[in-house]
């Protein structure tokens, strides 16, 4: 097949599977275009089965802001007549859905057929809950694109509540790509970090209010009197700076390291004995995936996706979101227990295995070829 895709090319989690996808579909020989205004953050190697379509928006006096929805509708317009596509996959509903839309309408003008699918990812859902503003530009949207699927049971359940439907909605889960995420040798960096044996505990994420980081670094604090460890806080974004104060007033800079953004953050994963994701908001918790990929035990919050993801007693354990003591209480029990953590480990990996890349990839394969085929 060759397949249009349409996402953000930033860190965020849309981004990351979107690009991650067109890979794994790369490596199966079907030809891929990604169309967005930056290269894909982790497009970083040359595939004879890639391509990719920058969408530059010219700024003219006339505009404030350049208008990005309009450039975007041209240049997949291009790219479906002139690389002939079979279908396009759009990620998030705003605009990419709409902006879909608007190109499916100018190619049907010139008698040319192009399905869409749009994959929802959770903001564009769960922030347009509580912004009626946008709702009917994404309903709309939603209900105009030929194939809907969500990455997790609970998005689902959310648009369902949120707008009126009437498009049935496909759960395909997030993936990991075990030829990536897997637990290597790093000892050394174990050792440079805590040259004493402390545990390990990590939080990965883009640093805004709705991650909860603060939360993090309470637990860990708590933590901290009972077992001795470090945190490692991976990523970067608007909270850092009052988070790097927080961590200074509570006198833990010592043990708190704030990495910034990390491309081989599965090489930080890997010395790892916790990871903690205490999030106010989570559609699916990728982010949680990756870790336990790399054997990794999960404290998180009891929202969205991630019940879907980390099993409460197995793979880790759930609490509600803010309960700072409960989480603190559960990771202490974790790391004063090595029985019980290498047993989570192991089942955290097991778990983990149900989200391969190969066992999803064939979903998304078998899906673009039912819309295909009802479009036609």
């Amino acid at each position: 097949m060759k397949i249009g895709i349409v996402c953000y090319p930033t860190y965020g989690g849309s981004g990351v599977v979107a690009t991650e996808l067109g890979m794994g579909l790369a490596n199966k020989g079907h030809l891929v275009h990604f169309i967005t205004y930056r290269q894909p953050a982790r497009l970083t190697q040359f595939h004879e089965n890639i391509f990719y379509h920058e969408v530059s928006a010219e700024e003219y006096p006339l505009f404030e802001y350049p208008p990005y929805d309009t450039a975007l509708a041209s240049k997949m317009v291009d790219v479906v007549k002139y690389e002939k596509l079979d279908i396009l996959h759009v990620h998030y509903a705003i605009p990419h859905a709409t902006v879909a839309y608007i190109a499916k309408q100018i190619l049907l003008s010139e008698g040319i057929k192009i399905p869409y699918v749009t994959t929802l990812h959770g903001t564009d859902i769960t922030i347009v809950g509580s912004n009626k503003t946008f709702a009917p530009v994404v309903e709309f949207s939603i209900n105009n694109s030929d194939g809907v699927t969500a990455v997790s049971q609970s998005l689902k359940d959310q648009t369902l509540e949120y707008f009126n439907i009437n498009k049935d909605i496909k759960v395909i889960y997030n993936f990991i790509d075990f030829n990536r995420f897997r637990k290597v040798d790093k000892d050394h960096f174990k050792r440079a970090i805590a040259p004493n044996g402390e545990k390990i505990i990590v939080h990965t994420s883009n640093f805004r209010k709705v991650k909860r980081v603060e939360d993090t670094i309470y637990i860990f604090q708590k933590v901290s009197e009972k077992v001795a460890c470090k945190l490692l806080l991976i990523g970067d974004g608007p909270e850092r700076d009052s988070l790097e104060r927080l961590c200074r007033e509570l006198k833990m800079s010592d043990d708190v390291r704030f990495l910034g953004k990390q491309d081989a953050i599965e090489e930080l994963l890997s010395i790892a004995d916790l990871f903690l994701i205490p999030s106010a908001s989570e559609s699916f918790g990728l982010a949680a995936l990756e870790a336990m990929a790399c054997e990794v035990p999960v404290i998180s919050s009891n929202i969205g996706g991630l019940p879907e993801v980390n099993i409460h007693e197995i793979t880790g354990f759930l609490s509600d979101v803010g309960d700072i003591e409960s989480m603190s209480n559960f990771a202490i029990e974790l790391l004063t227990d090595d029985e019980k953590l290498n047993a989570f480990k192991t089942n955290a990996l097991l778990q983990a295995r149900k989200f391969d890349i190969t066992n999803i990839l064939p979903e998304y394969e078998s899906y673009y070829e039912e819309v295909i085929s009802k479009s036609k």
